[in-house]
């Protein structure tokens, strides 16, 4: 069973950290999700942010998405299904090997 990191991203800080730890440990074989949840949603915005398109399965809140009114255009990466709810962090806890906050 392939291995399953899941990054939990709740900060707009630490797109570059996040870019590379999932850059690595897709290199080494690893399944990465991550969900995108209050100021982390503003992330989606950065133009760096289509380096994680392809990389990971990715999901956000639509609730924070929604209360920053940022713009529903096409997010790398993103598709209309990853506009979730919490609940999807639920799950991520449930499907992951490892955990990683940011």
């Amino acid at each position: 069973m392939k291995e399953t990191l899941g990054i939990f991203v709740s900060s707009d800080e630490h797109l570059s950290d996040i870019i590379n730890l999932t850059k690595a440990a897709s290199a080494k074989g690893k399944k990465v999700i991550i969900f995108f949840t209050n100021f982390g949603v503003r992330l989606t915005q950065d133009p760096r942010f289509k380096e994680l398109e392809g990389l990971a399965e990715m999901t956000l809140c639509n609730v924070n998405f929604e209360a920053f009114g940022l713009p529903k255009k096409p997010i790398p990466g993103i598709d209309e299904k990853g506009y979730a709810s919490q609940a999807r962090h639920g799950m991520l806890i449930e499907d992951c090997d490892r955990y990683v906050v940011f």
